[in-house]
Parts: C-alpha cells; sequence; structure tokens
C-alpha cells in the first residue's frame, strides 16, 4: 500500500489533499504563512520546489511566459515575460531555511514534500526526514535521478506532462527494479494556468487501468471544477496551489486558492467523496 507519511493513498481511502505553495512565496516567512493556511483549512501535506537556480538554468536571461490575474473581477488576465532565473531566484531558501520550514509544518501536522532536480535535493530532502519526493514533467526521463530517489525508499510522485504513456511505463519499471514500489502518477497539465484542451482528465482511470498505484491530479487551472471531475474520474490525490494574493504579478498565483477558498475546496471535495459513495 502507498503511503506518505501516516496517511495511505488509495481507492479505500480518502482522497489525500496537497496544497502547493512552492512557487507562489517569495521566502521564509511568506512560506510560513502559506504552511499555516494549509494548516488551517485542512489540508493533508504541503509541497515545495527545492532548486538551485544557478545549476538550473545556463542562460539567465532566458525568458519564460505565463499569465498574471490584471482585474478580479472580471477574471482577465496578462501574458506577462521575465527571465526564468529571476522567478526561481525569489522562491530559494537556504538549507536552514528549509530546516525551518519542515519544523514549522510538523509542529502544524501536515506530511511535507518536495519537487528535486538533483541529486543534492534529494539528499537533503532525506536529510529532513521528508515523507515524499516529487520528480518534475521535465524529469520523468531523467533516470538516473530516478534511480537515486528511489534508493530512498520513500514514496516517489510522477509528474507526467506530456510524457507518453511508453514514458511513463519506463519510469515506473525503473523505480520498480530499485525495490521501490511506493510510486503516485500525476496527471500534471502543462501551463500557468493549463488550458482546458490540455486537461485530458479521461487518462487518469486509464492511468489506473494500466499500473497498480493510486492516481493523481495536479491542477494548473482557477478554481476547482477540474478538481472535482479528476475526484469523479478516481484521482487518489489532488494537488493545488496556494497563494496569499491571486494579483500578485508572479507566475502560478492567478489561478491559486487564496485563504478564504482553501477550507471551502477541502469541504468541497469531502463532500463529494460522501456523494460518489462506494462501488
Amino acid at each position: 500500500m502507498v503511503r506518505i507519511g501516516n496517511r495511505y493513498i488509495g481507492d479505500d481511502h480518502p482522497c489525500f489533499i496537497t496544497f502547493e505553495a512552492g512557487p507562489t512565496h517569495n521566502g521564509l516567512e511568506m512560506a510560513k504563512r502559506l504552511v499555516k493556511h494549509a494548516a488551517e483549512a485542512g489540508a493533508d501535506a504541503v509541497k515545495f520546489q527545492i532548486f538551485d537556480p544557478e545549476r538550473l538554468v545556463a542562460d539567465k536571461k532566458m525568458p519564460f511566459s505565463y499569465e498574471i490575474l490584471v482585474d478580479r473581477e472580471s477574471g482577465r488576465l496578462q501574458r506577462v515575460e521575465e527571465p526564468l532565473y529571476e522567478i526561481l531566484r525569489r522562491r530559494c531558501l537556504s538549507r536552514d531555511e528549509w530546516r525551518e520550514l519542515k519544523r514549522y509544518s510538523d509542529n502544524l501536522g501536515l506530511a511535507f514534500f518536495s519537487t528535486a532536480s538533483f541529486k543534492e535535493d534529494i539528499d537533503l530532502l532525506v536529510e529532513l526526514g521528508c515523507d515524499s519526493i516529487k520528480i518534475a514533467s521535465g524529469d520523468i526521463n531523467h533516470h538516473p535521478l530516478l534511480r537515486y530517489a528511489a534508493r530512498t525508499g520513500l514514496c516517489l510522485q510522477l509528474d507526467t506532462g506530456s510524457a507518453t504513456l511508453g514514458e511513463v511505463e519506463t519510469a515506473v519499471d525503473l523505480i520498480l527494479t530499485e525495490g521501490n514500489e511506493q510510486i503516485i502518477i500525476h496527471q500534471c497539465p502543462s501551463g500557468y494556468p493549463a488550458r482546458l484542451n490540455s486537461i485530458n482528465l479521461n487518462i487518469i482511470p486509464t492511468l489506473k487501468r494500466l499500473f497498480p498505484f493510486p492516481a493523481a491530479f495536479s491542477d494548473h487551472t482557477p478554481g476547482w471544477e477540474m478538481d472535482v471531475a479528476a475526484l469523479a474520474l478516481g484521482a487518489n490525490l489532488l494537488e493545488k496551489t496556494i497563494s496569499e494574493d491571486r494579483t500578485t504579478p508572479s507566475v502560478e498565483h492567478c489561478f491559486s486558492l487564496e485563504p478564504p477558498e482553501m477550507h471551502r475546496f477541502i469541504q468541497t471535495i469531502r463532500e463529494m467523496e460522501i456523494g460518489l459513495g462506494s462501488n
């Protein structure tokens, strides 16, 4: 049975709800506030992103395009562009800050995990005592990283992005050969926000039919209609980005949940679970 911390993930268990705070904080204090909001809302886990922009981005001027919310009433979005390096630099924390943030999350009763891009990131997550490791869509073919992560024995969550089913199968087989059966496969549509025609929630039952592991949905859309649909289609874990203010002019804020919405989101999912019943 797949487990994150002390919670089992699967069809016979409540949907596991993760709030993603990695892209929407700008330092330790804001990260801690987002963790507190997640705990107060009743989330099961909080997720972050550990990386080193100096290693991850070769061209510090390489542009990254995304949308921001410029009018709350109408929902009007505006496409903007800035160097990817600057976006990532805003989210960097030191090792000591990661330790403090993990302790803070522990004290609030939240499972804590992060996306890892390098072996050193995985070492840090193990050192921190994290409950899971997430692999980004772009690294699903990074077989040395997958092997290294698998050997920790921690639950591995695979974002699939635009990967083919064959690539997903290869990644899963590789993890299994390392003796790790703690795997969760995420349908993770690309885009910030994702376009409706790219979400393809119908892949969730397919993933569950092809692989004997829980399926998840990483949502990059405003509201929670897609999450409700994903739950109805069998998603065992939902990941939703949170923000203190959706109008913040930075990536991923425009489709995030704000503090007043976080509890309503979780309440909706729990009510949907009751309504769906059992088979």
